[in-house]
């Protein structure tokens, strides 16, 4: 029989790191709570139940800080930054999650956490248990033993780490854990404010420990020291017997460790359920629900370690009318009906969906759609390829609870001849079509021959203008504003994979529920939106940018592009003699054949082997050298191994993201690559594209410019043409900022670049350098995402004191610029966000956080996300305008791509002089700034000839 096992978890280091996790893309609810903390911690604490199946848990917070250590030592944590108010408000809610699962809060005034767990884990270990203590924290390594052990939680696709005695003595490079206390006594810890011993780092610590086993033993043996070390240590031997003792986890604290309160039990699911609704917590409930099912006996629960051993069983009863359940074992059927507990769904909600079919029943049903003003459909297909997909059903409604579906035979013609039925309802433009993710709609249909005319109402892009931040999906949606949960496809054609059934195989009583359901909840959807967009501002965005540029989406998509494949799989060829080539050079220069993937590897030649960088170099969290290409490029100069890596990173990215995968998807049916735009995934409002994503294609290297020359007129009949808007993002931030000296550079025609380095380093503008001019270019750039004197001496070659001077003088020659930065930040800071010129707005929740780091990136969010964003919405109404002009004129020239700032074109080479100032009118005026807007425009047989 194996041990019973304890697992104590240090609550604010899962906190803080739950939300630093998710610091670039923070998980916002419909309300504009931040609940990354909640969502971060309560991922860590599922996992660890549901891995490791423990007896008995416990969750310890700080309350109130370390009496004992601010005592002894005034300014220990003094230096640390306010609690983001993100986890303040999570800390709550946490505790009402661990009262509601009956774990226990453990917590006393004046005493820490790790002071708490310390203490419960000897108890512990006295009674027999494991005990785990669930912590990313290394100062917790003093206290393992052969019983009590670090478990250090999964985190960015590492697996989960548990730190035992031997483990602790490898990474620490001791004899014994409690040396641990001497290590981080030696070397501080800048995160608490604990002094250390001057000049004493990592490495050192551990050569002194190697040597002298302890603290004490160090501070009485100085003599043997030699040089500036002694002299340092000798005089600050106080300090350093200060900070072994703030080091030192306590182990006496007024705590005590309660087997039966500590064992894990049933949650009170109602109040659960309560809270994941609150936080619109959906996948995590669904876990949840998986993890905490109904079926078993409390002494069946099955609580084996992992490796086959039972721990002993603990029968406990329920308490009076509760269900028994089991902790670790649930089928998907008891995790639907989990879900479903608190949402309306298809089974306890009044509805009225019917079939329409025969002649019969289409025609009253047309009849009926004809005397509406709006009515929201959507389509049913065989799959999500809109240009390859064919329609399985349509569902309409016009009123809530009250649907129509009409099944589409799966005979072509018989096909064809059903849906022009509907001809007169899709063309009518007096009738408002609603519907989510409609541009997918719009092609399928286009597929049949049917145009859909009049005003639109996409439900996605309501929502992504209302909330930016928040998932736009339609089952989130319905579960956050109708509180119902829409039947999942997943329950009609089955999971993604070989067995996945098509639609057309799914019982017409299904299929009807399913789709019919779909239509009444986005028709509901749109009721609450309407008049959400007009309080947030946005109704006129709506109506006049984001909706029109569907249907401009939606041609571009269908139209796609050539895609020249013989010249991509020579490329390919190429690519790899140049890599094996560049392989075998790394190599040579190594002194040794490696896996050139892995980072570990990597690490270990470069700042083990070959010593770049200096003694201290930067490690992950699992204790490897960190390899990213921030920090191979911040070392670039230092080796030319590093630079080979690069280059051949970049060169095998190359090869598997484009110059292989682009033949892969060239549609069959067109010979042609279609990509997906997407309008609600950026919250500047710019663009986004997928499968295959063209925005990403490198353009600052010769190679990544190469892999343009793949993408080719239709044939020899038609030209590509190019047309980029030249520095609009400069002009935008001119404009907006009121800029005078930026604005007439602009207005006299001039290169702004030399234009400003002319004016920052007082010379004539054609006395300009090369390099003052690039320099110059950095900073005009930098200067939207707020760079600093730091950051620009990284970029260039001037050093941190000469990029601070160029700042300054940068500020000096555009004085309204700084002026407008902290304007901007003002507004957001009383407003709450930002907006273009078109009212789009940027919700910025941090804006106003006491916490520098997290403030400081909502600050620049402020001055960059309205240039960005105007830059967006200029190009979008540029491309609605143009491809007005398109189809009205009956050109046969088409728009294909939108990349960033530039259009490109498929041009009949008969239409080519006359477009090529049509474009040009339509970009530069798309909207009026102090400013003149600038289009470069350039044609060839490609993408690269014509950029």
């Amino acid at each position: 029989m194996s041990q019973k096992r304890l697992f104590l978890l240090d609550a604010y280091a899962l906190i803080f790191r739950g939300y630093y996790a998710f610091i670039k893309n923070p998980r916002i609810n419909s309300k504009g709570m931040d609940t990354s903390a909640i969502l971060g911690f309560m991922n860590s604490l599922i996992d660890v139940i549901k891995r490791e199946k423990p007896d008995h848990l416990a969750v310890a917070f700080d309350k109130g800080g370390s009496v004992f250590r601010s005592e002894m030592f005034e300014a220990y944590k003094a230096n640390r930054d306010e609690t983001p108010e993100a986890i303040k408000i999570a800390v709550p809610y946490i505790q009402e999650f661990l009262s509601a699962m009956h774990i226990p809060i453990i917590e006393q005034a004046g005493y820490e956490a790790d002071d708490l767990i310390g203490t419960l884990a000897k108890q512990a270990e006295k009674q027999g248990y494991q005990v785990f203590m669930v912590t990313p924290d290394k100062d917790f390594a003093q206290l393992v033993s052969d019983n009590i052990f670090i478990y250090r939680p999964a985190r960015l696709g590492n697996d989960v780490e548990i730190w035992g005695v031997p483990e602790v003595l490898e990474k620490f490079e001791i004899q014994d854990p409690l040396q641990v206390i001497d290590f981080l006594g030696m070397m501080g810890d800048a995160v608490d404010n604990i002094p250390g011993l001057p000049g004493v780092g990592e490495k050192t610590a551990k050569k002194l420990l190697a040597e002298f086993g302890s603290m004490e033993n160090l501070l009485a043996n100085t003599d043997k020291l030699k040089g500036a070390l002694k002299e340092k240590i000798e005089a600050n031997k106080e300090q350093g017997i200060l900070s072994k003792k703030l080091a030192t986890i306590l182990l006496d604290c007024p705590v005590t460790f309660d087997e039966t309160d500590y064992e894990l039990s049933k949650p009170d699911v109602e109040k659960t359920d309560a809270l994941f609704m609150e936080l619109e917590f959906r996948q995590l409930k669904t876990q949840f629900d998986k993890l905490f099912g109904s079926g078993k006996e409390y002494d069946e629960i099955d609580t084996s370690n992992g490796n086959g051993e039972s721990a002993p069983k603990t029968t406990k009863k329920a308490s009076k009318n509760e269900d028994q359940f089991s902790l670790f074992e649930t089928g998907d059927s008891e995790a639907e009906a989990g879900h479903h507990s608190y949402y309306n769904t298809l089974e306890n909600t009044p509805h009225h969906y019917e079939v329409s079919q025969g002649n019969l029943g289409v025609k009253l049903l047309l009849q009926t759609l004809l005397q509406q003003k709006e009515v929201c459909f959507d389509t049913e297909t065989t799959g999500i390829d809109a240009n390859n997909a064919e329609l399985v059903g349509m569902s309409f409604s016009f009123e809530k609870g009250k649907a129509f579906y009409v099944p589409v035979p799966e005979n072509r013609d018989e096909a064809q001849e059903l849906v022009d039925k509907f001809k007169p309802f899709f063309e009518n433009e007096e009738i408002v079509k609603i519907g989510q993710n409609i541009k997918y709609d719009l092609k399928i249909l286009a597929n049949y021959g049917i145009s859909v005319k009049g005003k639109l109402f996409d439900t996605m892009i309501a929502h992504y203008l209302i909330n930016p931040d928040m998932r736009h999906n339609m089952d989130v949606l319905a579960e956050t504003y109708l509180k119902y949960s829409p039947k999942s496809i997943e329950t009609l054609i089955g999971k993604k994979g070989k067995n996945q059934k098509s639609m057309r195989d799914v019982a017409l009583e299904d299929i009807k529920e399913y789709a019919a359901e779909d239509a009444d909840i986005t028709l509901q959807l749109k009721e609450v939106f309407e008049p959400k967009l007009d309080s947030a501002g946005t109704k006129k965005l709506f109506e006049e940018i984001e909706i029109p540029l569907i249907q401009v989406l939606a041609d571009m998509e269908r139209e796609g592009i050539r895609l020249d494949v013989d010249y991509l799989k020579d490329m390919a060829k190429d690519m790899d003699v140049e890599i094996k080539a560049l392989e075998e050079k790394i190599y040579e220069t190594a002194g040794e054949k490696f896996n050139l993937a892995s980072p570990k590897q990597l690490g270990d030649i470069l700042f083990e082997k070959l010593k770049i960088g200096g003694a201290k170099q930067k490690k992950t969290k699992t204790g490897q050298y960190a390899t990213g290409e921030e920090v191979l490029s911040y070392l670039a100069n230092e080796h030319e191994i590093v630079q080979q890596i690069l280059d051949w990173r970049q060169m095998v990215k190359l090869q598997s993201t484009y110059i292989i995968s682009l033949p892969e998807q060239v549609d069959p049916k067109t010979n042609r690559v279609h990509t997906d735009y997407m309008q609600t995934v950026a919250a500047t409002g710019r663009l986004s594209s997928n499968n295959p994503n063209l925005q990403n294609i490198p353009i600052r290297t010769e190679r990544g410019r190469l892999i343009r020359k793949a993408f080719i007129a239709r044939d020899e009949n038609y030209t590509l043409l190019s047309a980029d808007y030249s520095q609009i993002e400069l002009r935008v931030i001119a404009a907006m900022s009121g800029e005078e000296n930026m604005i007439k550079a602009f207005q006299n025609g001039e290169d702004i670049h030399r234009s400003t380095a002319a004016k920052v380093f007082h010379v004539a503008p054609e006395e300009v350098t090369k390099e003052q001019r690039s320099n110059a270019k950095t900073v005009n750039f930098g200067i939207i995402y707020g760079v600093s004197a730091f950051g620009l001496s990284n970029q260039t070659d001037l050093s941190r004191s000469e990029s601070a001077a160029l700042i300054d003088a940068y500020y000096n020659t555009y004085p309204r610029l700084r002026a407008y930065i902290q304007e901007q930040i003002a507004f957001a800071r009383n407003h709450g966000y930002v907006q273009t010129v078109s009212g789009r707005r940027r919700y910025l929740k941090d804006i106003n956080s006491a916490n520098a780091v997290v403030r400081g990136a909502a600050e620049r969010n402020a001055v960059n996300a309205p240039i960005q964003g105007s830059a967006a919405d200029i190009i979008k109404i540029a491309m609605i305008n143009i491809h007005k002009k398109l189809t009205s004129e009956n050109w046969q020239s088409k728009m294909l791509l939108q990349v960033h700032d530039e259009l490109v074109f498929d041009v009949h080479n008969s239409e080519l002089e006359k477009i090529k100032p049509m474009i040009k009118h339509e970009m530069e005026n798309a909207f009026k700034l102090a400013v003149p807007l600038e289009v470069d425009l350039g044609t060839g047989r490609d993408w690269l000839e014509a950029h």
